[in-house]
């Protein structure tokens, strides 16, 4: 019988970091049994009761360790959500060395694979003899970007956002300054900071797991593993979601039987990911927008918040529903339905009622939505989701974006028009073709194409550290 291969994961604190790393270690174990995954998790404040019951559905080669978690009176108020999960990480070192101590006496580790927010805890590696990787949740796209950050950095004066020329990344389209990731918008701050101080630990692992597929993005991954002469590893496994997962909605879910009485492709699903807010204003303008277009919706809606990324980390305990315009749900009774803050996005985007998704573009829904083939409307709100949208609309041509007026705000005429644009339109029916060929693709992909038998590469890789070869 094949000896256990000793595999430690370090995820980093939120729902949508804690998901991805986890999704790669339970399709390791499934296509390689003799696999034993730790997964350690560092969290803000008590973790939150979705990471909890998601933990529970684990299988029994995937162990979980919850380190204790940081008070949120030791770390700075009003800050971005990227300085607090740095900092939660940070203050979290000593308890990830501890566990990693505990580990590696009961048995040796293999490799140490941490989230791109756990750079820190890289270093650890050597100390327990493992080779060492991140796992990158993000497109590979964004990751052109980290590695190129140093350089761009010594080579661009002024703000990115500035620019009146793109930025040209090998294999990638070309991208507006003002696209940049949050923490590019001001190389002054802090979190700028932080942001290179990550591109640089990314070119010290052995390798970077990431979760995207080659039939995405040849340019980008085939540019990266020619990156200074093949300087890093790049190890494309996605895409890698919650479809198929054990921990799915029940089929009597209130939105999925709404679903099953519309007709084919007519629905437009609206949901802004597990941590996107809008304002009241433009929740005005939104519930205005999806009126006057006529269309059908299923919309996720959250309490109106000034800051994009206020659920990021803390979910408003407020009724969603009482923020809408007076006598928006009796008007549109007929052609929608709304949901406070949560429904089963992978069913919902699975089902066959469904023709769009007006999408944050964070990278999991970016995902989930090819995986099902929908093609998107992209209201990108923080962190690196304008550069997913940028890809999405100007790269694959799979998306359509809403122009944000100088407030920014996206105004009802021009929601109303992108809506029919794509769910009725002749330019929706070209993405919807395309969206259609990137799901064939996404799919023997992790069938037995591209990122199947990486990861199977990989796995042998690991077993023959270990001597189990």
């Amino acid at each position: 019988m094949a000896k256990t291969t000793h595999i430690a994961i370090v995820s980093s604190p939120g729902y949508t970091h804690l998901v991805p790393i986890i999704e790669f270690s339970k399709r390791l174990i499934k296509h390689h049994q003799n696999f034993h995954v730790t997964c350690i998790v560092p969290s803000l404040g008590p973790p939150p009761e979705s990471s909890k019951a998601y933990l529970k559905t684990l299988p029994s080669n995937i162990d979980t360790i919850l380190l204790p978690p940081i008070s949120k009176e030791q770390l700075p108020q009003g800050v971005h959500p990227a300085i607090l999960i740095q900092l939660t990480i940070t203050l979290s070192l000593p308890s990830i060395h501890e566990a990693l101590k505990s580990l590696c006496s009961k048995a040796p580790l293999t490799a140490l694979v941490v989230d791109v927010f756990a750079f820190q805890a890289l270093e650890y590696a050597k100390e327990f003899n493992a080779l060492s990787y991140f796992y990158f949740p993000s497109s590979a796209m964004i990751l052109s970007l980290l590695m190129h950050a140093p350089k761009l950095d010594e080579e661009v004066s002024g703000e990115y956002k500035d620019l009146t020329e793109p930025i040209r990344l090998p294999g990638c389209v070309p991208v507006m300054g003002v696209d940049l990731p949050d923490p590019a918008q001001d190389r002054s701050s802090e979190i700028y900071n932080n942001f290179l101080e990550r591109a640089k630990a990314m070119a010290t692992a052995d390798g970077i797991l990431i979760n995207t597929f080659l039939e995405m993005e040849p340019g980008a991954i085939r540019a990266l593993q020619e990156f200074e002469n093949g300087k890093i590893r790049l190890y494309p496994v996605g895409p890698i979601t919650q479809k198929g997962a054990s921990n799915e909605a029940d089929e009597s879910d209130k939105c999925l039987r709404w679903l099953d009485k519309q007709p084919p492709c007519s629905v437009l699903y609206v949901s802004f990911g597990s941590g996107g807010t809008l304002s009241q204003n433009q929740i005005n303008e939104l519930a205005s927008g999806l009126e006057l277009s006529g269309q059908r919706f299923l919309w996720v809606l959250r309490a109106p918040n000034n800051s994009a990324s206020a659920a990021y980390l803390e979910a408003s305990k407020e009724d969603p529903l009482q923020f809408l315009p007076s006598g928006f749900l009796e008007r549109t009774k007929e052609k929608g339905l709304v949901v406070a803050s949560w429904a089963p996005q992978v069913q919902v985007l699975g089902h066959n009622s469904v023709g769009g998704f007006l999408s944050h573009c964070g990278w999991n829904s970016t995902l989930e939505s090819v995986q099902e083939g929908v093609p998107l409307i992209t209201w990108p709100l923080f962190a690196e989701q304008r550069m997913n949208a940028v890809m999405l609309t100007d790269g694959l041509k799979v998306a359509l974006r809403p122009k944000f007026n100088e407030d920014g705000i996206v105004e009802k005429e021009e929601i109303a028009k992108v809506i029919k644009c794509l769910m009725d339109g002749e330019e929706g029916i070209g993405m919807r073709e395309r969206m259609g060929n990137l799901k064939d693709s996404a799919a023997s992909a992790l069938k037995d194409g591209s990122s199947s038998q990486t990861l199977s590469q990989l796995a042998s890789q690991w077993e023959c550290f270990s001597g189990n070869c």
